[in-house]
């Protein structure tokens, strides 16, 4: 009798250690990934590499990379079920971006909207910002993942990897697995409080515009009540003709994980000051046991797990670098 092995499909994410965690980046990422850690073989990265494509200072950076990793074990990611590290603990990914930059062409790269969009903020705009997208492919085609979750504004670059890895199986052989991105049903795109036509962002120009996972939940209640609304006062779902109220919902679902449909059941009728009321509850109960769990985590343990998260993804990295090495003739055999 023959046995057959399952064999697990493996994610691969990441965020950069950089700014203030939102509620975005929660329920955009980690809150999925949470859910991911059970069936399948998951490699979660703190991308420093891709923060420094931009000026940063490099004390705040190391601080930001242990926050990140305390972010990831208090939301619930177990280090006995995930491969957790950094990525510039692993050279594989260095190392594969340059290899890969081969197989990328400069038109794709200059249409990649996150990259107009920085450098229209930016005098001097280094080729690491123009190349991220490439060392994203990198870190994603090195682990043979199948899916990245990611948010509606990551996308574009998962199609990328995806280009490189057919036009690199093309001209050398099966060397990659071709991913596919993998969006979260509700709330791959939190949108802004203080502007719900644009995502809830870190890099806001004004704190009204995000609830840090850092806030106390009487700063996250004032931003809440303070948050714009819509014209009219029916609380329903309806993302083009009511953006704000829409967003409000989608984070009080998320909070609370009370579908949307039976929220605008609860709320029929009632106005939106009620809402908002009850949501400032919502979110600053979450963020008071979020909290909790964040101030548990401490350097030592944290370090520890980084360690053993890059050892685990090194020589993984390492092998496929070496295949596309023998794929590319490069070397001396």
């Amino acid at each position: 009798m023959i046995s057959l092995v399952y064999m697990k499909q493996t994610v691969f994410s990441g965020i950069q250690p950089t700014g203030i965690l939102h509620l975005g980046n929660y329920f955009g990422a980690i809150k999925q990934w949470i859910t991911l850690q059970e069936d399948y073989n998951c490699y979660f990265c703190i991308v420093d590499l891709h923060a420094i494509t931009v000026p940063q200072d490099p004390r705040k950076l190391h601080e930001q990379i242990y926050q990140i990793a305390a972010t990831y074990l208090a939301a619930g990611l177990d280090p006995e079920k995930v491969t957790m590290f950094v990525q510039s603990s692993v050279p594989a990914h260095s190392e594969g971006a340059w290899l890969l930059n081969t197989m990328a062409y400069m038109g794709e790269l200059s249409r990649m909207t996150q990259y107009k969009e920085k450098k229209s903020n930016q005098d001097n705009v280094s080729v690491g910002l123009f190349d991220y997208p490439v060392l994203m492919a990198a870190d994603i085609l090195l682990y043979d993942t199948a899916l990245v979750p990611v948010g509606e504004d990551q996308k574009q670059h998962v199609e990328l990897a995806r280009d490189i890895a057919i036009r690199f199986n093309g001209r050398f052989g099966e060397t990659f697995t071709v991913p596919e991105p993998l969006l979260p049903k509700v709330g791959a795109r939190i949108m802004g409080l203080d502007d719900p036509t644009k995502k809830m962002s870190k890099s806001a120009s004004s704190e009204a515009n995000y609830i840090a996972l850092t806030d106390t939940p009487e700063v996250a209640k004032k931003k809440i009540l303070k948050a714009v609304t819509d014209s009219g006062a029916e609380i329903k779902f309806d993302p083009k003709a009511k953006p704000a109220i829409s967003n409000l919902l989608t984070i009080y679902s998320l909070t609370t994980d009370i579908p949307i449909p039976q929220l605008e059941q609860q709320y029929a009728g009632k106005n939106y000051g009620e809402f908002k009321q009850d949501l400032a509850e919502a979110v600053a109960k979450f963020l008071l046991d979020f909290q909790t769990k964040l101030s548990a985590q401490t350097n030592e343990k944290i370090q520890a797990i980084l360690k053993n998260g890059a050892e685990s993804a090194d020589p993984v990295a390492a092998k496929k670098i070496q295949d596309v090495h023998q794929k590319m003739g490069l070397g001396v055999i």
